[in-house]
């Protein structure tokens, strides 16, 4: 399950439903009632927040994020989307690594979730990540 509050508008969840589940992106909130409205990429549906997952942050989830990938001499991955980097001390090593944009630069010291990384992505560029192309 996912704080309502820790979630923004763009962000992808993993929704459930009647034992299915698939990712979605965030539409909208509905405050009052603390449900979440998920667009499945045919249709919206509204949640209440114990019917949404986490996606792990992992190698094939930024791939599918559209982030391009290399992997260095030294072992260290890096995943590069626009001017903003993600630094892995190896690979698949997502339990503490770094991200910049430009001038800014953060470590991060746990494991995050894909709508976390979304949301460090929006307060460094002002832009929310997508899975769409550059």
């Amino acid at each position: 399950m996912i704080k309502f509050s820790d979630l923004k508008q763009g962000d992808y969840v993993l929704a459930t439903n009647d034992g299915q589940s698939w990712r979605g992106e965030i539409k909208d909130f509905n405050n009052d009632e603390k449900e979440v409205c998920i667009n499945n990429g045919v249709q919206d549906f509204w949640f209440q927040t114990e019917n949404l997952f986490p996606i792990i942050l992992n190698d094939e989830t930024l791939l599918k994020m559209n982030f391009k990938k290399v992997v260095n001499a030294d072992g260290t991955v890096k995943y590069m989307k626009d001017a903003f980097r993600i630094l892995l001390p190896k690979e698949g090593e997502f339990s503490h690594f770094e991200i910049w944009y430009r001038d800014e630069t953060r470590h991060i010291v746990e494991p995050i979730y894909l709508h976390q990384l979304q949301n460090h992505y929006l307060d460094m560029t002002k832009v929310h990540l997508t899975d769409s192309a550059e």
